[in-house]
């Protein structure tokens, strides 16, 4: 049964990525748990430990991923990104809104929307369209790690061992400020370097009742930031859930904009989410976690993160944390550097991750299908020294913490 319970969460890892003749990917890992459940291979309590855990992140993301919509929609990601646009800086300002984009709407929502306007102001400019594009993918690995509504492994992780915003932001605040502020500097000189330029299309000019729109996104998404971030602030400390919070704010969106964006709601990822946690939960029990995670010292907090960051990448970072989560519970200091492992690891390989899938998908849409092995050649150069960056804060913030 071990042996079975194993095999099937690596087989649901790589449907995830590579979807079998006509099964999706995000419905291969599900239909899989579905069946190991009905044969009983895998235990009704697996599923109902990984209902568990996964149900306030999976609802956050349900939501989050519409109210972003909704903003952008109001053109407040475009007005920002124009504000940046007029500047000299323009790939340092667009790595920065990428990243704060990914801390407050989690990492998925700011692959979904800057995306397609990273591809804009490439070619408004006349640069490389994939080049530009690259910065949402980087920045859902580098800076997901600083909230926990940033990304799904941190909400669930949070969820698990009642986790804060402030222990988030103590103990992963300045490890991915280093990955971000190394992986920015690298990424720079990558986009500095000669590529193909596209024919650039005539610049828009703004008419006023443009300017008198995008002012009025401009105040309605700030309000939207402040309310997000005073709210999880506030929410934990009430027990409000962050899913809690979002929902607001969406509700308040739609009754403004008089629009219900059910079409944006991700049940894929859900679904997705959901098979990976029933097939990661049945698996977690048979693997060495436990041993990895009684290394002590600093070793220890190197070797989980690199342990992890390679799990990330083999089966996806989300199975990844999930087999970590019951060894967590008597090594609960170890989170942050798992982590780190699970967060920032996925930066190197498109499969590491949901959101660089997604990431892939929507290039593809775009026109600019992005192999594998180019993401790898840019993410690997930009996401290897943003980990070991991040890897030796945490260490740092460690011991600074000892003394």
């Amino acid at each position: 049964m071990a042996a079975a319970q194993v095999a099937l969460l690596i087989a649901g890892s790589v449907l995830a990525v590579v979807p079998w003749r006509r099964i999706p990917g995000w419905a291969g890992p599900a239909i899989l748990a579905l069946v190991a459940l009905l044969a009983r291979v895998i235990p009704l309590r697996d599923a109902r430990t990984a209902g568990h855990d996964l149900a306030g992140a999976v609802l956050f993301l349900l939501l989050a991923v519409p109210l972003a919509v909704l903003l952008d929609r109001s053109g407040f990601f475009t007005e920002l990104a124009e504000r940046i646009d007029g500047g000299r800086h323009l790939v340092a300002g667009l790595w920065v809104l990428a990243a704060l984009v990914t801390i407050v709407f989690n990492l998925d929502a700011a692959v979904v929307l800057l995306t397609p306007l990273y591809v804009r102001i490439a070619q408004r400019h006349g640069e490389d369209p994939v080049v530009l594009g690259f910065i949402p993918a980087l920045q859902a690995a580098l800076a997901s790690s600083v909230l926990p509504v940033s990304n799904l492994t941190n909400l669930i992780a949070a969820d698990r061992l009642d986790l804060g915003t402030g222990s988030f932001i103590t103990h992963l605040g300045l490890p991915s400020l280093a990955s971000i502020a190394v992986g920015g500097v690298v990424f720079g000189r990558i986009a500095r370097r000669p590529h193909a330029q596209p024919q650039a299309p005539a610049p828009t000019i703004p008419t006023t009742d443009d300017a008198l729109r995008r002012g009025g996104a401009l105040a309605t998404g700030s309000i939207v930031v402040v309310w997000l971030l005073v709210g999880f602030v506030a929410g934990e400390r009430l027990g409000v859930p962050a899913w809690v919070i979002t929902a607001a704010a969406l509700s308040g969106l739609i009754v403004r904009q008089r629009v219900l964006p059910w079409r944006q709601v991700p049940v894929h990822a859900a679904v997705l989410a959901a098979g990976l946690g029933v097939l990661a939960t049945a698996a977690a029990r048979h693997l060495p976690v436990d041993r990895m995670l009684s290394i002590a010292g600093i070793p220890g907090e190197l070797a989980t993160i690199g342990v992890v960051a390679i799990g990330a990448n083999a089966i996806n970072n989300l199975p990844a944390l999930l087999v970590t989560l019951p060894g967590l519970g008597a090594h609960r200091e170890r989170v942050w550097a798992v982590l780190l492992g699970a967060n920032l690891g996925p930066t190197m390989w498109v499969t590491g991750a949901l959101s660089t899938l997604l990431w892939q998908a929507t290039m593809r849409r775009l026109g600019h299908p992005t192999s594998a092995l180019r993401y790898a050649r840019t993410a690997a150069a930009v996401g290897a020294p943003a980990l070991a960056a991040a890897a030796a804060t945490h260490v740092l913030v460690i011991v600074i913490g000892r003394i």
